[in-house]
């Protein structure tokens, strides 16, 4: 059981959903509606693949952990690491039944190619600001796999990054205190988000949801 302190944390995995779009986020996370689409289908099983508690791998002088829990006092963020390398250096973080010294390097797992903004690194820092709180150590970088390019990008965990962070978590904290719901704002996105039947954007974009229910009651 999660005490009243790990209550107020939100999941990291949501920064995605609120930059792609505030209202799918609040539909998501804070009115818990979920559906699922081709895209999101194949995002959830190339995770799973990475996301193996059960598989922990030696190669060498690196250690990679699988589906690692993570968490932020910071940033109230908690949430999953896809994989955490481990590459020994004498400057390092002790591990536990370790003698050796390790830098920690996150790498998240991605079913597309790199995006034109930031929404993935921004994830991928939150996820570096959780392991340094957790194991008192810089996280200088780390990597994102894409599934449709078959190549890691390496993200350099800049302070300009972890401000934007910052504003990003801020504002997911908010909207969640207030349970507030975004009105729609329509785009070529709608038609790619797996909540489109669910939100309704075309309709929705002309009156509001009260009017809707209300001329729905009165036919």
């Amino acid at each position: 059981m999660r005490d009243n302190k790990e209550n107020e944390y939100l999941m990291l995995s949501g920064i995605q959903h609120f930059r792609f779009c505030r209202r799918q986020w609040a539909l998501i996370h804070i009115e818990q509606q979920w559906a699922e689409n081709a895209k999101t289908t194949e995002g959830n099983i190339m995770h799973k693949k990475a996301d193996n508690p059960f598989v922990k791998e030696k190669r060498g002088e690196k250690i990679v952990a699988r589906g690692m829990p993570i968490k932020s006092e910071e940033l109230k963020l908690s949430g999953i690491c896809d994989v955490v390398e481990f590459s020994k250096n004498d400057h390092g973080v002790p591990l536990h039944g370790s003698t050796e010294t390790y830098e920690v390097f996150p790498v998240e797992y991605k079913r597309g190619k790199p995006k034109k903004d930031r929404t993935d690194i921004l994830q991928l820092t939150a996820q570096a600001i959780c392991l340094e709180e957790m194991l008192v150590t810089e996280v200088k970088k780390g990597y994102i796999y894409y599934g449709e390019t078959k190549r890691r990008e390496e993200v350099h965990f800049t302070l300009e990054l972890r401000n934007e962070l910052k504003n990003v978590a801020s504002e997911m904290h908010d909207y969640f205190k207030r349970r507030y719901t975004p009105i729609v704002k329509t785009g070529k996105f709608c038609e790619s988000c797996s909540l489109k039947d669910m939100c309704l954007p075309h309709l929705m974009n002309k009156e509001s949801v009260r009017g809707y229910i209300e001329r729905v009651i009165s036919e």
